[in-house]
């Protein structure tokens, strides 16, 4: 069974105390009630339901022990403390004997079920039948196979202990709350504040201005699935845009956190009427949109429980104002007496004498009891703030203080007004642990109808600037204060959700446009210096290369003038007027075979400048003025020797053209300096990860040091390792395992690495979150087979395994972090993706989830990987924007104009506002439009000369900003057609360029294998007056371009005027 670790040191703590209480109950009135017994008896049946409130008996075992032990027995001795359970709870109870216990701890341990039965119950039974007297919970009932078997053998005992109810004698133990516990009731207040804070109060504004037809238990519904809800892979997690807004709730254990009962909407409209008890419930009536709306909401985190209570009045009267004043009054009075030493009678005398005092006749109205005590049970009854209980209230006391009035009537409807929260006892007063919403101007809303022209005719000027954008794009409701409380309506629905659409467009608009003009001026200024291209050219000059230093360098093959490949010199030798010609590989381009009759003709074309109908007419020259051979034939008989040349030639040409691919990859690739280890002490270690890119050989976890001045992985198998120095690292990750399988530390290099064989710009160290691990060779479960009622345990450890690896990870990534500003002296902060703000896109080939983060958008989960650096992102482009369409496209293009925009595809149209939002929060300038673009070419064009670009109006063919020029309008159908005519090939042209300085001819053999083409589109063999009529018509269609750029009478599409881009961009 795994090892669940329980807290030997409190248990210790909390079993004194019991001890310290029993021996002193003489003395004490609180624990009177087990004064003069012999023992405690503490039983556990089998769980109880789902539904069930949690007992007493089950809170005092998880308060004493720290998890719930079902079928478990705990008797109290003076001189031990004894328990029976199953060997299985016995093997985890067992951690307890080596704590500092008062008292010896002996276990009474029964046999397994299809095992033969110990003597463990009759020994327990007879240790309980030998007492006198004895204390248990007399009201509480259990049922099992163990309660069964032990009501029968003390049924059948001769004699039996006198018992008693050692109920207030548990409550007065649980009563007073250490750190531990007021650590958790102050998250569990913190959570239900935030809850009403931040979704329940603006969601009950939005449904009373919009008049909304929505059922109570719909809402209530509503509110109890932001903690989460499903299960597998349709789980949804917790509502981060809400819970990110309270405080101190960064750490919240999500599995641990429930609702106490599902949250209670009521109105006017509720059938049953209004009711003040927990035990109500929200009816499937329609919420009324005026009089008194009631809202209760009561959460638990790790057992512990908090709860609150609001009233809203919508166009209340002066009298219900006064009303609701009134309980705000009592509450704060209350608060101010509840403190160490008050007795529980006394405060409700005192605030009914309060209400005789300031309202006599609302005393009838008033509730029979102000709250109760709190804890793991959300109602103590022991603690009743009520008029006949005598309990005095010690300090860390928690209470539910509930403060209201019932069967109050307006104009001939009942209704009733509420104010619960939470308070904790203190040596002077009480404090609230739930807050907010609860002042006059907070819960009263005021419905200005539209009585006459002036006042509808001044709503729309007070409403604007109250407008906020929501989380998921749609605006809240709309504040507008006035002395009383709130105006949500001063139009009709209509025109006040049209102006709300408005105003958040506008404000989204009018920041775009500054960060367009924004944009715009600095790229003006970026180039404007110097004013010529910067891609295309960049790293692209004359290469030379010499097949041979002289004619002593020929190989002997070429005397006999045939023709002959060379691979050691990359050279094919060619026989040319009797003398053996040398053409190193790179000055051909292609070569093709024709068959002709019985003869076979073998054409090798050449490298020369101005081939329109090539890929590579930028290719650079030495002399471009020089006179070149454009191709040259050879015809013979022997076809299969041809068949042969032809097949080493292209061969040659790949390897070649492979062989510069590699060279061009690995040309950012660096070789990083020595990792200076750590002396004197061992270095920080982060055991059991794999690493990705993984290395050779079997797949074991190794482990991840911190050194000086970089980061070292070892393999287990001893000899690999991955260096990583600080000074590399662009950004560091932690991804945790909350709806994830793995958790992360993950490394964006800002120069590649190489990790084996490849190279590498990411590194990354997970281990696997899941209890279920495989061995690779047998496919063998390494786990334990575990029995029903261990579930609970399970389930508690998987949560803790999780929280543990979290918290690991997390604090190594710190240290790293620490390690690498101390290393390089610039601040290296780690980097947590918000899964709140993800959405879903296909930036490779996959549908992956992609997640924001402070500085970057990244995909973490699977390889391939992708960090985006947003301040390397120049704009944003939205494509396939339309009505109807259920996905949308996003092309990033980013500063550096030479890389390739990414393109992130097929993200849900559903998501487009909260892709917008998050965009316009970053500053990163967006646009939209209904088609795809080109963006091959208009990266080319803006590359050949970008101050031309930014002069010619630079992103605004997007769309982003005003429109451009006017004067393009009427070409524009055109030119969009010819890009996307064009599309495939430009696209196809552009990463070919990207890849390699010649054109990979792997797939470009057109002629079913009857000759070999590298890309060519222009030779199949065309003989010289085709030729010279193609580089005719190419001329002309130069010179019409040219023409065309400096005049507008042209119709043709100007294929390669520079603002092309800006007409195909514009719709």
């Amino acid at each position: 069974m795994s090892k669940i670790e329980l807290n030997v040191a409190l248990f210790s703590k909390r079993l004194r105390l019991v001890y310290d209480a029993w021996n002193g109950a003489q003395n004490d009135d609180d624990y009177s009630s087990i004064a003069d017994v012999d023992a405690l008896l503490l039983a556990a049946g089998d769980p109880a339901g789902e539904d069930e409130p949690i007992r007493k008996g089950t809170a005092f075992q998880t308060w004493l022990l720290g998890f719930e032990f079902p079928s478990t027995f705990l008797m109290f001795q003076k001189n031990r403390l004894c328990i029976l359970c199953s060997a299985s709870k016995a093997r985890i109870l067992s951690q307890l004997q080596n704590s500092d216990s008062p008292v010896p701890i002996e276990f009474f341990v029964q046999a397994k079920a299809k095992e033969p039965p110990t003597d463990a119950l009759p020994r327990f039974v007879e240790a309980y039948t030998s007492l006198n007297r004895a204390a248990t919970l007399t009201k509480e009932q259990h049922s099992g196979k163990l309660v069964d078997d032990w009501k029968k053998a003390v049924s059948d005992a001769a004699q039996k202990p006198a018992v008693v109810d050692m109920a207030p004698a548990v409550a007065s133990l649980l009563a007073a709350k250490d750190e531990e516990e007021l650590k958790c009731i102050r998250t569990a207040a913190n959570l239900t504040s935030t809850l009403l804070a931040h979704y329940i109060a603006p969601k009950l504004e939005t449904i009373l201005d919009r008049e909304a037809k929505i059922t109570h238990e719909t809402f209530s519904t509503q509110i109890e699935a932001r903690i989460g809800y499903g299960e597998g892979d349709k789980a949804k997690g917790p509502d981060m845009k809400v819970w990110s807004k309270g405080r101190a709730l960064n750490d919240v254990d999500w599995a641990s956190t429930e609702f106490c009962y599902p949250p209670i909407i009521q109105s006017q409209s509720t059938s049953t009427g209004y009711d003040l008890s927990p035990v109500a419930e929200s009816s499937r009536d329609d919420i009324s949109h005026k009089g008194v709306l009631l809202v209760s909401v009561g959460m638990r985190y790790r057992s512990y429980c908090a709860n609150l209570g609001r009233s809203f009045i919508v166009d209340p009267s002066k009298e219900q104002e006064a009303t609701y004043a009134l309980l705000v009054a009592l509450q704060t009075e209350i608060l101010s007496r509840m403190k160490d030493g008050a007795i529980s009678k006394e405060l409700y005398q005192f605030a009914l004498s309060y209400i005789k005092e300031k309202k006599p006749e609302l005393e009838s109205h008033f509730v029979k009891n102000i709250g109760h005590g709190m804890g793991m049970e959300f109602r103590d009854a022991s603690y009743l703030l009520s008029p006949k209980n005598s309990r005095k209230m010690r300090t860390n006391m928690v209470f539910n203080l509930v403060l209201g009035f019932t069967g109050l009537e307006e104009d001939g409807k009942k209704y009733a007004l509420q104010l619960v929260d939470t308070v904790l006892v203190g040596a002077d007063k009480s404090t609230c642990l739930t807050t907010g919403v609860k002042s006059i101007k907070d819960t009263l809303f005021f419905l200005n109808q539209d009585e006459g022209d002036g006042q509808a005719s001044k709503a729309p000027a007070k409403k604007a600037p109250a407008l906020k954008n929501g989380a998921n794009g749609n605006p809240s409701p709309v504040k507008n204060k006035t002395a009383g409380g709130k105006v949500l309506r001063n139009k009709t629905r209509s025109a006040a959700q049209q102006e709300l659409i408005q105003s958040m467009a506008a404000k989204i608009a009018e920041h775009q446009r500054e960060l367009h003009a924004k944009l715009h001026q600095e790229g003006l200024a970026r180039f404007s210096e110097g004013g010529g291209g910067i891609g295309g050219k960049e790293g692209k000059g004359w290469k030379r290369f010499q097949s041979y230093k002289g004619e002593a360098g020929l190989p002997r093959e070429v005397e006999n003038l045939r023709i002959f490949v060379d691979r050691k010199a990359q050279t094919v030798v060619l026989p040319i007027h009797g003398f053996a010609v040398p053409f190193h590989i790179n000055t051909i381009k292609n070569v093709s075979k024709n068959d002709e009759g019985e003869f076979t003709y073998l054409r090798v074309n050449f490298q020369t400048p101005g081939q329109l109908a090539g890929r590579k007419e930028d290719t650079p020259f030495e002399d471009p003025d020089a006179t070149f051979i454009r191709s040259i034939t050879y015809r013979s008989a022997d076809g299969h020797r041809f068949d042969a040349i032809s097949k080493q030639i292209t061969d040659l040409k790949k390897e070649v053209n492979k062989r510069e691919q590699q060279k061009k990859e690995m040309a950012d690739v660096i070789e990083q300096d020595t990792l200076v280890e750590i002396k004197g002490r061992r270095p920080t270690k982060l055991p059991e990860v794999f690493v990705r890119p993984a290395l050779d050989g079997k797949r074991l976890p190794g482990e991840v040091e911190i050194h000086q001045n970089g980061l070292r992985y070892q393999s287990p198998m001893g000899s690999q390792k991955i260096d990583i120095l600080f000074s590399n690292v662009k950004h560091l990750f932690f991804q945790p395992c909350d709806h994830e399988l793995l958790v992360i530390i993950h490394i964006h290099l800002r120069a590649p690495i190489m990790i084996g064989k490849k190279k590498a710009h990411d590194v990354q160290f997970y281990r696997e979150a899941s209890d279920v691990q495989f061995d690779e060779t047998g496919n063998r479960k390494r786990k334990y087979r575990y029995g029903d009622e261990d579930e609970l345990e399970l389930e508690q450890q998987e949560r803790k395994r999780r929280q543990m690896l979290n918290k690991e990870f997390k604090l190594f990534s710190e240290k790293i972090a620490e390690a690498a500003t101390a290393s390089i002296g610039e601040p290296l902060e780690v980097d947590i993706p918000f899964r709140e703000l993800s959405f879903e896109g296909v930036p490779f080939r996959t549908n992956v989830r992609l997640q924001p983060t402070t500085e970057c958008l990244v995909h973490l989960s699977d390889p391939p990987f992708l960090v985006v650096t947003l301040s390397d992102i120049e704009i944003a482009s939205l494509e396939r924007v339309q009505f109807g369409l259920k996905q949308f496209d996003m092309v990033l293009i980013f500063k550096d104009f030479t890389k390739p925009p990414l393109h992130i595809n097929s993200i849900p149209s559903s998501q487009l506002d909260d892709v917008k939002n998050w965009l316009d929060s970053v500053d990163i300038p967006l646009s939209e439009g209904p088609v795809n673009l080109n963006w091959g070419p208009i990266m080319k064009t803006i590359n050949e000369d970008p101050y031309e670009f930014f002069q010619q109006g630079g992103w605004s063919f997007l769309g982003g900003t005003a429109a451009g020029e006017e004067s393009e309008a009427d070409d524009d159908s055109d030119t969009e057609s010819e890009f996307a005519v064009e599309s495939d090939e430009s696209e196809s042209s552009e990463s070919s360029e990207d890849e390699s300085d010649y054109y990979d001819g792997s797939d470009a053999s057109d002629d079913e294998g009857s000759g070999s083409d590298f890309g060519s589109e222009e030779s199949e063999g065309d003989d010289w007056d085709e030729l010279e009529r193609k580089a005719a018509k190419a001329d002309k269609k130069r010179a019409e371009a040219g023409r065309g750029h400096d005049s507008d009478d042209s119709d043709r599409p100007k294929k390669s005027a520079k603002p092309k881009p800006k007409a195909n961009g514009k719709r």
